[in-house]
């Protein structure tokens, strides 16, 4: 069994999904395929919008669900951080390369994830991702070094374009022989359907 998991390291959904995701995959002995990509290139094809743009309701409501699911699942989060809204573009770069080479990129997205939503760094600046890549077992300047050519743009194009092909309109996306469930609040039902496969 394989999941296809789309997601942006900016996304407060996809960090509150992350290990869940990693942790029901385990249980059920499924493969989980990490896609990282950048929503800058799904919401103009998908109707979606930035943060900023969205209407004061929906940023209203937004907020309590940020309170309530934290609280629910027992995952400490910054609802607020200091580094958000930043590009996803970056961080999604590393990964898509480390994968690339052969590399396993669990770990790296949680630590991105984290960053954002834990740690109070900000996943734009170089130094940043060096060191976080660095930590996680990955060649860090190397790997950013490569981020910022054209092979960074391409790596980041084709996960974004696989996404948008896959029909994902927002992060964490996850498809499951061909079924898409769209955010973390899901996941029960995408276990449900690994039980039955």
């Amino acid at each position: 069994m394989k999941i296809d998991y789309y997601y942006s390291h900016v996304s407060p959904w996809t960090f509150l999904g992350h290990q869940r995701l990693r942790d029901i995959a385990a249980k059920h002995d499924a493969e989980i395929d990490f896609v990282p990509l950048t929503l800058a290139k799904i919401f103009p094809v998908s109707g979606g919008l930035p943060l900023g743009k969205r209407a004061p309701q929906r940023q209203e409501y937004r907020m309590w669900e940020l309170k309530r699911w934290p609280a629910y699942l027992g995952i400490e989060i910054n609802i607020e951080p200091a580094h958000f809204p930043v590009d996803d573009g970056p961080s999604a770069k590393i990964a898509g390369l480390a994968k690339q080479h052969g590399g396993d990129i669990a770990d790296l997205s949680g630590a991105f994830l984290r960053a954002v939503w834990q740690e109070e760094r900000d996943i734009t600046d170089p130094d940043t991702l060096i060191a976080i890549a660095n930590e996680n077992g990955f060649d860090g300047k190397a790997l950013y070094e490569e981020s910022i050519t054209e092979a960074g743009e391409r790596v980041l194009e084709e996960n974004s374009q696989r996404g948008i092909d896959a029909g994902v309109y927002g992060s964490p996306f996850y498809i499951v022989g061909g079924e898409p469930f769209w955010g973390q609040d899901r996941l029960d039902l995408l276990e449900r359907l690994l039980t039955t496969q």
